[in-house]
């Protein structure tokens, strides 16, 4: 969506828009193989339309034989017909590629650029793959790896969340981070609220039944009853995961946390923070829960710069694997624990998803993905636990596994990376 808006963006800032009457994209690789399942021809044509995820509401989900580009300049569209999914083509830059071009009247071209999705909602223009990395905009406390976060955090008497703090406190006013911290913790929340009172089908082959509200109902029943054992919190913390994850199987409205195939796993211990682990937390609800969004977004950062948080590019190990890493050192952080624990937390929960791959039957983000985001979240939640009950020395660094995680993504062969070519795609049933 955002490659496709950025394509209108450049034809309209070059006086080009008025004159289109064709646009044409071409999926490749991972993007065109699983495409389909993940919803994307339909995102490209929104973001033609000048629509952003944030913002889009539901009237705005229609996509006719008439599409207004930019928001406003009708030209004849059809997903069938103006969107190729080239399966036998990967682009050697990277294997979520797509091409845009538009043409005249005459069929002649006038605009042709080649984008990729590289993982969490960003992009890069074919030409911006090759150049140094943009400058990044300056903050107080800039780091590159784990060991320089933490060697920071102990020369200021920081934590990882509030060194976090400091530097978006550098980028926008502290009111702004608040409220976008709030704005992301609420849009987890609602997904999760949605996902266990809506019923019904998945789209898709499979034909899967949404199973969060059965589960909800159970588990209602059961408190009702008294019937509760001592591993029932693990089926709150399913319940909430499969919620999320179902919903953005569906097209809800997800936050990427870091993707949108992991989405529920930090949502769901986010729910289970506040449900539970608050109880044992120094912090109140509302400080533990900004203090795992931020903690868990600095050990994100680490991830992007250092390997992928791309499918397609390290398999579900960069996505399930990142998402859990993330989660359980930002619950961490909320229990009250130190820098040396959170770091332990985050590397105890990669190194257990080592190697995790990519296959998602018949292109969908369903089997195994919703599962997997489940037993994520609970391996998550087992990590933090596991490095609370310690004193934070190990000796595995976080940094270590995260350049393992990327040697080992790169050596797995693609059809393990999000292909839907191996694995239980090809094993598990025939689509």
């Amino acid at each position: 969506m955002r490659a496709a808006a950025r394509f209108v963006q450049n034809l309209q800032q070059q006086g080009l828009a008025k004159r289109v009457q064709r646009v044409v994209v071409r999926l490749y690789g991972s993007l065109a193989l699983t495409g389909e399942g993940h919803g994307t021809p339909a995102a490209i044509a929104y973001g033609l339309m000048g629509l952003d995820a944030e913002t889009l509401r539901a009237s705005d989900l229609h996509i006719g034989t008439v599409l207004p580009l930019g928001g406003s300049l009708p030209i004849a569209f059809s997903l069938a017909d103006h969107i190729v999914l080239d399966r036998e083509t990967t682009l050697p830059e990277h294997p979520n590629g797509m091409r845009f071009s538009a043409m005249d009247a005459t069929g002649a071209s006038l605009l042709d650029e080649v984008y990729f999705s590289i993982g969490g909602g960003a992009i890069r223009r074919q030409d911006e793959i090759g150049r140094p990395p943009a400058e990044p905009p300056h903050v107080p406390y800039e780091f590159g790896s784990c060991r320089e976060l933490m060697r920071l955090c102990e020369r200021e008497g920081l934590s990882i969340a509030e060194l976090t703090r400091l530097n978006e406190y550098s980028l926008r006013s502290p009111e702004e981070v608040t409220k976008r911290v709030r704005l992301i913790c609420n849009t987890m929340q609602e997904a999760v609220d949605r996902g266990i009172s809506t019923n019904g089908l998945l789209p898709g082959e499979l034909r899967m039944n949404r199973r969060a509200p059965l589960i909800y109902a159970r588990l209602e029943e059961r408190f009702r009853r008294n019937e509760t054992d001592a591993l029932t919190i693990i089926d709150w913390i399913n319940l909430w995961a499969f919620a999320v994850a179902e919903e953005n199987a569906g097209g809800g409205r997800v936050v990427t946390a870091p993707t949108m195939g992991s989405a529920g796993i930090l949502p769901a211990v986010l729910r289970y923070y506040c449900r539970y682990g608050c109880k044992e937390s120094p912090y109140s609800v509302e400080q533990g829960m900004e203090i795992m969004l931020l903690t868990a977004s600095a050990i994100c950062s680490l991830y992007r710069a250092n390997a992928s948080i791309s499918g397609a590019e390290v398999g579900c190990q960069g996505e399930v694997g990142v998402a859990c890493s993330m989660a359980a050192a930002g619950l961490t952080a909320a229990m009250g624990g130190t820098n040396a624990q959170v770091e332990n937390a985050a590397e105890i929960a990669m190194e257990h998803n080592l190697g995790l791959t990519c296959d998602p039957v018949c292109g969908l983000v369903q089997v195994p993905c919703i599962e997997r985001n489940a037993i994520g979240a609970v391996k998550a939640v087992n990590a933090a636990r596991l490095a609370m009950r310690g004193d934070g020395s190990h000796y595995v660094s976080l940094d270590s596994v995260i350049a393992t995680m990327d040697e080992t993504g790169r050596h797995l062969s693609p059809a393990y990376r999000e292909t839907s070519l191996a694995g239980l795609a090809k094993n598990a049933l025939t689509c």
